[in-house]
């Protein structure tokens, strides 16, 4: 069974950082392509950013340069470094893994002005 698991969100204010987690089970992750998306209430879910099995970026203009995605095959684990967060950045954050079609919960960032 795939599961794949968020944290790290929170409230936060305008310029701080957060880190977040998606931990995977049920999956062979280090052959896994997986992305970061994130959905704001009443706006189409959107994509962060992908990661390569490797651990190659492909970010969205909107965070390139601010965020940080990275992952730990040994661990199943990918992260996503949040830095000089902005109010337009509060959404809900999941993970993705394309290769089995999967979604996490996701967690919740708010950033205040």
């Amino acid at each position: 069974q795939v599961q794949l698991v968020e944290s790290g969100g929170g409230m936060v204010r305008a310029g701080e950082s957060l880190r977040l987690s998606c931990t995977a089970s049920g999956i062979t992750f280090s052959k896994a392509a997986m992305a970061w998306y994130r959905q704001a209430p009443g706006k189409e879910r959107e994509r962060v950013v992908l990661i390569g099995p490797s651990g190659t970026t492909s970010y969205a203009p909107s965070v390139k340069g601010r965020f940080t995605a990275s992952r730990d095959n040994a661990k199943s684990t990918m992260y996503l470094q949040l830095d000089n967060l902005k109010p337009e950045d509060s959404a809900n954050y999941l993970c993705y893994s394309y290769n089995d079609n999967s979604w996490g919960q996701g967690t919740q960032v708010t950033v205040s002005s």
